[in-house]
């Protein structure tokens, strides 16, 4: 792959992603426990630090006050989140497949939950398509924060966005939150892409996947 789709348009955001209002918590790559009943794995968003970033931590801590007693171990996609999309975005979709292909494998009774925020979501996207078909089945649930989806992400983009593999559209729940330009068609405040604590969506999102477990 020559360049991520959403290279871009992941650029137009890039600039503001210090001024965000996101607490900037990070996340150990994985639990101990090699086989966790419930392993969420989250992709951070640009220039966040090594981890699951603001928005991936609030919401594994949202996961496991949900689940029920189960053990949730978390995998934090290892990749750079870097400005440099057309080799960071694929760099994080390879090292996301390649984990979710072990983790069917290794761990059948592990349940799977995907995330990914902003440059993260366009991770998970390609990631869906990159892994195996039947990895599908260990995958509970997932969630992207921020996603771009809109006509103005459309139209920055070098070529068509990225999309949610067919196996996972119907476990998938994307979160936008108004007027986030990059997500929602006639968005206009960069402040929203940022706000998916603050708004409630971590915890709708949570809760989607808790059911799903």
């Amino acid at each position: 792959m020559t360049r991520c789709p959403a290279a871009r348009l992941l650029g137009s955001v890039a600039a503001v992603a210090g001024a965000l209002p996101i607490v900037l918590l990070t996340s150990p790559i994985a639990d101990a426990a090699p086989c966790p009943d419930v392993e969420v794995v989250f992709a951070r968003g640009t220039t966040e630090p090594p981890g699951v970033g603001g928005i991936g931590q609030a919401f594994v801590d949202s996961v496991r006050a949900q689940a029920g007693g189960r053990s949730v171990g978390v995998y934090a996609v290892n990749y750079p989140a870097s400005r440099d999309f057309g080799t960071s975005t694929p760099a994080g979709a390879d090292d996301a497949a390649a984990h979710i292909r072990s983790m069917a494998a290794s761990c059948p009774g592990t349940r799977m939950v995907l995330g990914g925020y902003s440059q993260g979501a366009a991770v998970i996207d390609l990631a869906t398509n990159a892994a195996p078909p039947e990895a599908a089945d260990h995958v509970a649930a997932a969630a992207l924060f921020g996603g771009p989806r809109s006509a103005f992400a459309d139209s920055l983009s070098a070529g068509p966005l990225p999309a949610t593999a067919p196996g996972y559209v119907g476990k998938t729940i994307e979160l936008c939150a108004p007027n986030d330009p990059i997500c929602a068609d006639g968005g206009w405040d960069m402040r929203a892409h940022g706000a998916y604590v603050q708004n409630g969506m971590v915890q709708q999102a949570a809760s989607f996947a808790a059911e799903r477990l």
